[in-house]
């Protein structure tokens, strides 16, 4: 199946867009691109995933890719990342963001998923925090079916994650270590997603009007009275 040419995608930015203004266009570009190499990514992953289970060596997977063993190793050896700092309720969000993957008919876990997954967790202070700036799971899957449309697939019960869903997650252990928690919770992930404005996680988040220093204030705010109402307990 060939990939579209430059003119189909420049065609393509200018149907999807309402407007003509060159800010709209260049957006909705932007917004193209990084689907595009994110689905590039699983795409290469799953078949990476798949040369490695019928044994074929990294140096032979790099060959083929025409990179470095190094680079190939590097680039494609993410798996589900493990979660034993993770809160339960954290983990069940990154569960559902399989679960997500799954109903739309994408084969990869990625950013998007992992920011739809956080409202499986209506009690978790990432969907709270959420839905106080008005942001619902409806309005974000709406912004992810507008770049990549649902599929009819064979699905994988684990799909892979995509290097910037396992960096995001990363990241949460990242933002729990600088607000000195000894936990990583749903908060701790939205923050990591709203870091990465360069994945499609992060470019939704923006164009939903989520501001991270706001959203950050917040839920420091709702950390401060939990610890609060526990110890006036």
């Amino acid at each position: 199946m060939p990939a579209p040419g430059l003119q189909e995608l420049i065609e393509s930015v200018e149907r999807d867009t309402a407007g003509r203004d060159p800010l709209d266009l260049l957006a909705t570009a932007s917004s193209t691109v990084t689907a595009l190499e994110e689905v590039g990514d699983a795409v290469l992953g799953h078949f990476v995933d798949r040369c490695r289970r019928q044994g074929h060596s990294w140096s032979e997977i790099s060959a083929a890719l025409g990179v470095t063993k190094q680079a190939a190793h590097k680039r494609f050896s993410f798996p589900a990342p493990t979660l034993e700092r993770f809160t339960e309720r954290a983990r069940r969000s990154i569960d559902a963001a399989a679960s997500a993957a799954r109903s739309l008919g994408h084969s990869y876990v990625g950013t998007e998923h992992l920011l739809l997954g956080l409202f499986a967790e209506p009690e978790g202070l990432a969907a709270r925090a959420l839905a106080e700036t008005g942001v619902d799971r409806a309005a974000v899957e709406a912004k992810v079916l507008e770049v990549i449309p649902r599929r009819a697939e064979p699905l994988m019960d684990n799909p892979p994650y995509i290097p910037q869903a396992s960096l995001a997650l990363q990241g949460a252990l990242v933002e729990a270590l600088r607000l000195g928690h000894n936990y990583i919770g749903t908060e701790h992930v939205l923050l990591a997603l709203l870091r990465g404005r360069d994945t499609l996680a992060g470019r939704i988040l923006g164009e939903l009007g989520v501001g991270r220093e706001a959203i950050e204030a917040r839920l420091l705010a709702m950390i401060t009275a939990l610890i609060a109402a526990r110890r006036s307990r």
